[in-house]
């Protein structure tokens, strides 16, 4: 086993030979649009990512699917396959099969089996002081998902958001490939703190952030302003607030970006300082439009693990 889940990895890494690992992850999620097909689409990018994060290349998909077959017709289901698929082939990848259960609400994601190099393996706990912080998507999905539900976020913030839940993570890990990569993690549900956190804990670093850095979708700022927010976010505050200190004057509203819970988020990556300008523009480059340095690695002096200026 060369990564299990004592450091809180994003997969689990079991070496077969000297040249071939397996990258092991499963997720599943209940629907966070009323479209099935994107549901489909949102789920199984989801659960890819776990595997582009640890390094790996996705090799086969498992459904694992929860459906009240009493309530929804038949098509639904069929339609939040077809989406699923539709990323599963995008990602190279074969789906297998998988197990469908009765279950009062909707649920599905994937079982995902990865390969990579043992000695290409990427980790959350390798980033090192003087490494650069690099974000591949924006942050916000979280409470614009809720606010959707009241009708609140405009159609083309709404759109745009939905596009960065479907587009696979694969683009970015391609380009990190030919790069020297000290830490990466995805990041979802505990939000960009809660993720960062466990970054910084495994690699025994603190993590700075400049929050005017943080790319952030359109009109989340605005509805975390008009006092909209997530079930998530408050226990992501509270799971890494006694490890935090923020230095940023920023209106509290401003600094919930950081415990938006995400949805197949983006990448956080800590790499050479050296290498950080090139790699963004490299991303970009590649479509990767939202990209950008959003902070630094540094030694733990004071006992916090995280900083926000």
């Amino acid at each position: 086993m060369l990564v299990g889940y004592d450091t809180s990895d994003d997969a689990g890494v079991y070496r077969l030979t000297p040249d071939i690992a397996i990258v092991t992850t499963a997720d599943f999620i209940t629907p966070p649009v009323n479209d099935p097909f994107r549901y489909g689409q949102i789920a199984a990018a989801n659960a890819l990512s776990d595997v582009y994060a640890m390094g790996g290349r996705p090799v086969t998909c498992l459904n694992l699917i929860g459906f009240p077959a009493g309530k929804l017709e038949a098509r639904i289901l069929h339609d939040i396959v077809a989406g699923a698929l539709d990323k599963i082939n995008e990602a190279g990848a074969v789906l297998a099969g998988g197990h469908t259960v009765e279950d009062d609400e909707p649920k599905f994601g994937l079982a995902v089996t990865g390969v990579v190099h043992p000695d290409r393996v990427w980790s959350n706990g390798g980033a090192r002081p003087g490494d650069l912080l690099i974000l591949s998507k924006p942050l916000g999905c979280g409470v614009l998902l809720n606010a959707n539900i009241k009708n609140l976020v405009p159609a083309p913030a709404m759109e745009a958001c939905l596009a960065s839940m479907t587009a696979l993570n694969r683009t970015t890990a391609e380009i990190l490939l030919d790069h020297d990569v000290h830490g990466v993690t995805d990041v979802t549900g505990f939000g960009l703190a809660g993720h960062s956190l466990e970054m910084a804990q495994s690699s025994h670093v603190m993590l700075e952030f400049q929050l005017g850095e943080l790319p952030v979708m359109d009109a989340a700022l605005a509805m975390y302003r008009k006092g909209v927010t997530t079930g998530v976010n408050r226990a992501n505050q509270k799971l890494t607030a006694p490890h935090m200190e923020i230095l940023a004057r920023a209106a509290d509203h401003e600094q919930q970006i950081l415990f938006d819970p995400q949805t197949s988020g983006g990448l956080l990556v800590a790499v050479p300082q050296d290498s950080a300008p090139k790699i963004v523009a490299s991303l970009k480059g590649a479509g990767v439009s939202a990209a950008r340095i959003i902070g630094r690695v540094a030694e733990r002096r004071d006992g916090g693990f995280l900083r926000v200026v």
